[in-house]
């Protein structure tokens, strides 16, 4: 049990300063390591409740406003999304699932970062905004992984380094209050949750307040490059998790 404590505080840890700098990514980062070690819909809970402290840091410590008309369709879409996610979540095999998502960030997101002009986006919309919104409403009842669609569409959008975060981190917050008030009113948080609760609360708060300090002074390429290269890595992480799993599983 008490590795078990190390391998959560790490994984909170690590996933929280990045949260900190780049306003998404913790369910993704925190889920490289805990789906070693603890039950998926425990990994996927402490995912969002560690996401959603994050943001309610974010909130107060990286104010960067926000544009309601072009926050609504994601914010709108998230929350259709979220019932959805929710009910796939017992339902769910959680290795394709993991598996899926982390080919679609290791194939697409390093051609966006090695892309001398990235292709920018400007069809579909907010109706394509709410549809993205809507995905990672899905993606955030399932486990927390609101922001990272939204992220990748943003960037494709070409949205500036604060009017991306903006969009993020208000979506984020807005999605995962939400997912969590399902979570405790269907009974998928439960009492003997609580202590992990406190070391992920604990645990992350000094390294995502340093990573919201480090964000304010990067410049735009940088953080399109952070961004990127967060989401290839945890897409491999996700694939590192998964697929020895599903081999064992064909076998």
């Amino acid at each position: 049990m008490d590795s078990v404590f190390l391998v959560v505080t790490l994984g909170a840890v690590i996933a929280g300063f990045v949260q900190g700098l780049s306003g998404f990514a913790f369910g993704l980062v925190a889920m490289s390591f805990w789906a070693w070690v603890l039950d998926p819909r425990l990994a996927a809970t402490l995912a969002v409740f560690g996401a959603l402290v994050g943001q309610i840091i974010a909130a107060i410590t990286v104010r960067r406003g926000f544009d309601l008309q072009r926050l609504l369709p994601f914010v709108l879409g998230g929350l259709l999304g979220i019932p959805l996610g929710v009910m796939l979540l017992p339902r769910m095999d959680m290795d394709w699932f993991k598996a899926t998502l982390g080919v679609l960030l290791v194939l697409w997101c390093p051609a966006m970062l090695f892309a001398k002009n990235l292709p920018r986006i400007s069809a579909g919309g907010r109706a394509a905004d709410a549809a993205v919104g809507m995905a990672g409403g899905v993606l955030g009842g399932i486990g927390g992984f609101a922001g990272t669609l939204p992220t990748l569409w943003c960037t494709l959008r070409g949205f500036e380094k604060n009017a991306q975060r903006a969009v993020i981190q208000n979506f984020n917050l807005s999605v995962l209050l939400v997912t969590m008030g399902t979570y405790l009113a269907t009974g998928i948080v439960t009492r003997d949750m609580l202590p992990l609760f406190a070391i992920v609360a604990t645990a992350m708060l000094v390294p995502a307040l340093l990573g919201a300090k480090l964000y304010i002074g990067i410049s735009e390429a940088r953080f399109r490059q952070i961004v990127l290269g967060l989401l290839t890595g945890s897409g491999v992480a996700l694939l590192a998790s998964a697929v020895p799993r599903l081999l064992e599983r064909m076998a």
